[in-house]
This record gives C-alpha cells, sequence and structure tokens, in this order.
C-alpha cells in the first residue's frame, strides 16, 4: 500500500516541471498554476523529491532532476549578487530577498542530486553551502539567520526556527553526501539549541520565532495564526519534524551522541500526540497550539499527520517499541480515510476541523515533499539521508 502511495503521489506531480524551468505550484486537481510565479522553496523540494524517484528506479525521474537543476542554476540564481531568489516569473525576480528556508532547500536539492550523479549537482551543492556558511551561519549562537535583502547587505532583524529545522534536514544530507563532518557538527549545534534548550525549556512547545538576539517572540503573529510559514504559537507538526531529525543525527552520529537525544525526541513526539492529536473530538491533528497548550489553529494540515507518521514509523525502528507502530498504522488509516485524495489525486493538503476540505491557509497542492517522505521513512533506515541511503539500497530496519 505505502510503495502504491508513492507512484501516486508522483504521478501526480510529474505535471509540476513549468516550461520556463523549475516547478509550478499545482492546483487541486494537479495542473500547474503557470501564472503564478515559480518559487524557489517549491522548486528545490520537487527537485529532490524526483531525485528520490530516479535513485527508485522511475524512468521519467532523471529529465525532471535535470530541468530543476537548471532552473537553480539558471533563472533562480542571482549570478551578480550570488544565491538564489525566493520567486521568479518570465520577466525576472518577483521576491529579491534572500531567505534560509529556502536556501536550506536548495542545499537538500543539490545534495539529492549529487547522490545521484546528476550533471551540474555537485558544483550547486558546493555553491550552495558556500552561501549558506557565508551569508546564514552564525557562529556565535550556532544557529542560521533568516533573511537577507537582493545584495546581502541588509540582514533583517527577525530569526526563525522553521528555516533551522530545514537546515538541519539539509546540513545531514550534505554530510552524507561529502563525507564533511562539520556539516554533522553544525546540525547538532543547532539541534542542541533548538531541542535541548527551547523546546526543554518550554514544556516541549518549541517556540518558532525569535529577534536578532535570539529572544524568543511568543507573541508573534497573534493577529496572523493561520500564517502558512510563520504562524502565531507553536507549531505541533514541528515537535514531530524535530523528534525524526534528533534521531536521524542521532543515528549520524552514532556513539558520539549525547544521551539526551533518544530522550528528548521522546518527549517531543510525546508532547505532540498529547496536544495535537484529536484533542477538540475530532480525529486529527490541530496545526498550533497557545503557550498553555490550547488549540489556536484547529485546521488539520496534512503535512503534520505526515510528518507524525515518519517519527512514529523512526521511534518504531530505534526502540522497537510496538507503540509507536500502532500510532503510525492508526495516522496512516486518518490519513487514507480523510487526507488522501483518490478522486483529484495527491492529498488534502487542508481539512477543517471537521475534516472536510478547506484552503484558509493552503489552496490547492503545491507539492508532495512530505507525503513521498512519509511513504519512504517506513522502507529506510534512521540514517543515512534518503537519497544515499536509496542510492545504496540499504536495507530498512523493519518489517514495514
Amino acid at each position: 500500500m505505502i510503495e502504491e502511495e508513492t507512484d501516486r503521489l508522483l504521478e501526480f506531480a510529474r505535471a509540476s516541471a513549468h516550461p520556463d524551468g523549475g516547478f509550478a505550484w499545482l492546483d487541486d486537481d494537479g495542473n500547474p498554476l503557470l501564472g503564478r510565479p515559480v518559487e524557489l522553496w517549491i522548486t528545490c523540494r520537487m527537485t529532490h523529491v524526483f531525485t528520490l524517484a530516479h535513485l527508485m528506479g522511475r524512468p521519467y525521474a532523471a529529465e525532471l532532476v535535470d530541468h530543476g537543476i537548471a532552473a537553480l542554476t539558471g533563472r533562480m540564481r542571482d549570478a551578480e549578487h550570488g544565491g538564489w531568489w525566493a520567486a521568479v516569473d518570465g520577466d525576472g525576480p518577483t521576491v529579491r530577498s534572500k531567505t534560509a528556508y529556502e536556501h536550506a532547500f536548495v542545499v537538500l536539492a543539490a545534495s539529492s542530486a549529487t547522490a545521484a550523479g546528476r550533471p551540474g549537482s555537485a558544483e550547486l551543492l558546493r555553491e550552495a553551502l558556500d552561501v549558506l556558511d557565508r551569508h546564514f551561519w552564525d557562529a556565535e549562537a550556532g544557529m542560521v539567520v533568516e533573511q537577507w535583502d537582493e545584495a546581502w547587505t541588509v540582514l533583517d532583524d527577525y530569526r526563525g526556527v522553521n528555516a533551522n529545522m530545514h537546515a538541519v534536514e539539509a546540513l545531514l544530507a550534505a554530510a552524507d553526501v561529502t563525507g564533511d563532518a562539520g556539516l554533522r557538527d553544525r546540525a547538532r549545534q543547532i539541534v542542541t539549541t533548538v531541542v535541548h534548550g527551547f523546546a526543554r525549556a518550554n514544556h516541549w512547545r518549541i517556540p518558532e520565532h525569535f529577534d536578532a538576539h535570539w529572544r524568543p517572540q511568543l507573541g508573534y503573529n497573534r493577529d496572523e495564526p493561520t500564517h502558512p510559514f510563520r504562524p502565531y504559537g507553536a507549531t505541533v507538526g514541528h515537535w514531530f519534524e524535530w523528534s525524526r531529525l534528533t534521531l536521524g543525527l542521532r543515528a549520524a552520529l552514532g556513539d558520539d551522541a549525547p544521551d539526551w537525544m533518544l530522550a528528548d525526541a521522546v518527549a517531543l513526539f510525546d508532547a505532540g500526540v498529547r496536544e495535537g492529536w484529536a484533542v477538540d473530538g475530532a480525529a486529527g491533528f490541530v496545526y498550533t497550539v497557545d503557550w498553555d497548550g490550547t488549540p489556536v489553529v484547529r485546521e488539520r494540515m496534512h503535512w503534520v499527520a505526515t510528518e507524525a507518521i515518519a517519527a512514529a514509523a523512526t521511534l518504531a525502528q530505534v526502540t522497537g517499541d510496538p507503540a509507536y507502530a500502532v500510532c503510525e498504522d492508526v495516522w496512516w488509516s486518518y490519513a487514507d480515510q480523510h487526507l488522501i485524495d483518490r478522486e483529484r489525486g495527491s492529498w488534502h493538503h487542508e481539512l477543517d476541523p471537521e475534516n472536510r476540505p478547506a484552503s484558509g491557509t493552503w489552496a490547492g497542492k503545491p507539492d508532495v515533499y512530505h507525503a513521498i517522505q512519509a511513504t519512504l521513512v517506513p522502507r529506510l533506515p534512521v540514517s543515512p539521508a534518503f537519497a544515499v541511503a536509496l542510492r545504496d539500497r540499504r536495507p530498512s530496519g523493519t518489517a514495514c
């Protein structure tokens, strides 16, 4: 069932290749919205996804990987100042700022494509890591900063944990491809600060928004609680994502992993279940909670369920505790009943609190990154990263 779902998602996503380069936002039926700007995060995530498809032997995927690499080395790259624009259309960049969230996905896409040996990807990875190092890495904080102007002259005061989470994902993937242990050490610094520091200090409700001095801004976006990237409050799905990434880092570090990593990953997972799952009487995970655990945005985002599934599968591998497999089965059943759209394709990206399709935060079905990874985690080892694991055909530690 899971492998069939992988291919069903990939078939839906194949239409996303934009004729001008990069990957387009898809509507509910999988039609590319060619009138929208091409966004960097979608182009990177789909390049990564199609690389995984290529490594799984899907014959159409190599061309799509190369299509993504061409956009990242061409129309989306700022040849004058370096780095990548957040969005472009036929006339050039529509968003000129340079943001860590999107740049982390450039590293991820380039890492995966490099693992697959695609042309131009190794050079892209070297450049992406250089940009991440020179412009985004804050050595004193051991974290990445958030946003620069186009010419790298003005750094915004906002600091965000979401960008750092995806930086961990990207750094682990890059370390697996390049063999650079320093990248893994940076991931360790971020995880230590966020998970063993911020999360533990706030009852596992991870603060997402900070000022320039890394002081939490707990009231940030109180008036815009449904923001897709910077919502008010604590974002439940990220607790699962951090849990899985902490376990991935722990596996990569081996004997050098600190003892707290497993306990903290379990605590984050448990908090996500306790405060997110069916807390208002209906199945599904709420999007955000307040600082006392009260639900704020009760809509069900598909990516939260996928990350819960992935975290449960990872903990099942690491601990051997059958309770995690039960969680995974329950949430797959929920996804099958409510999220997987067997009529129009892919997964509904958002449901209302009664589990009916909604679009208050997410319109359409922009990409398949989260759902695809949820279908792969149960079939792959905890480490290395997806692309290297698929390239080397390393066996899973589970019977899934």
